[in-house]
């Protein structure tokens, strides 16, 4: 592939830049994928997709490529698996994707948590789910098992998908996410079988997501994370979009709740954990946001 030619035209900065075609963007991520790209080339490649943006047609070659290298994990017999991203971690406030995880095992639907952590600045989920009994699998069939048994497992990045763990790990070296980040929020270990929750971090990715997952014929959740998490904000619920089959419907709408004082807490492993608990245990009420998101989890799950 004639890298070159491929960065003159997706590298004009975001007036004069032009959109590769789904085939090239396929043959190029697989690329990179494999580590084929020249480090030369491939900052300049990262670098230039950062500034342009990818369009539609290029997360859906970008997406077939990491499909193709994406191992994948057997769902027991029954409801669909609800594959939850982690990738950030708690930053100023509890981090609520694993009760969203538990509560969703609770009702019998299996969820997969999938992911990798690098930021020093922010609390680790891995360690915060390890504080709540919910450990890392150390193979896929292990997984399995643990999905038909206890409706809950987790897998770090590197057990689906080592290429782009390796890609998410340039971020230390460039300085700036890239392409795979986004690809990271997308990945399916279950195809057929799954309920992505696709949570996204700023409002234009909205649009290109929708998009994606029409064009896939995807089951999922798109939605507003919450400091780069997959669960609904406990003040303000943003817009559950649901798709069937690629079909979109507004589960719930975007609307803002007032939060029991309760349920407040620093997002610290111990704080963070023990407000899970408390919510587990019925203590305080779950906030009604993500009573919302596991209620439509669960719909699209039996779908």
């Amino acid at each position: 592939m004639n890298y070159a030619a491929i960065i003159k035209e997706i590298g004009r900065g975001t007036k004069g830049a032009r959109d590769m075609s789904r085939e090239q963007a396929l043959e190029l991520f697989g690329q990179i994928l494999d580590g084929k790209v020249a480090d030369l080339e491939l900052g300049a490649i990262l670098l230039a997709l950062r500034i342009k943006g990818e369009s539609p047609d290029e997360l859906l070659g970008f997406k077939a490529a990491l499909d193709e290298r994406t191992r994948q994990v057997e769902v027991p017999p029954g409801l669909r698996c609800v594959v939850l991203p982690t990738y950030n971690g708690a930053r100023k406030q509890p981090n609520l994707m694993p009760l969203v995880a538990l509560l969703l095992a609770r009702e019998g639907v299996p969820v997969l948590i999938q992911g990798r952590h690098d930021f020093e600045s922010r609390v680790s989920p891995f360690d915060l789910l390890s504080a709540l009994g919910v450990e890392c699998e150390r193979s896929l069939p292990d997984a399995s098992t643990a999905l038909a048994t206890r409706h809950i497992a987790c897998l770090r990045l590197d057990m689906l998908a080592r290429g782009l763990d390796w890609l998410l790990g340039l971020r230390l070296v460039l300085g700036v996410r890239n392409s795979g980040h986004t690809l990271a929020k997308l990945l399916d270990p279950c195809r057929g079988r799954s309920v992505r929750v696709v949570g996204v971090t700023h409002p234009p990715y909205l649009e290109s997501m929708q998009a994606l997952l029409e064009a896939e014929q995807a089951t999922a959740l798109l939605m507003r994370g919450t400091e780069g998490e997959a669960y609904a904000a406990p003040r303000r619920r943003p817009r559950l979009l649901g798709f069937c089959d690629g079909q979109p419907e507004e589960l719930f709408p975007a609307a803002e709740f007032d939060l029991d004082p309760s349920s407040e807490a620093a997002c610290s492993v111990s704080e963070n954990a023990a407000l899970i608990r408390r919510i587990l245990d019925r203590e305080i009420p779950v906030p009604q946001p993500i009573r919302d998101q596991v209620c439509a989890l669960a719909s699209l799950a039996r779908s």
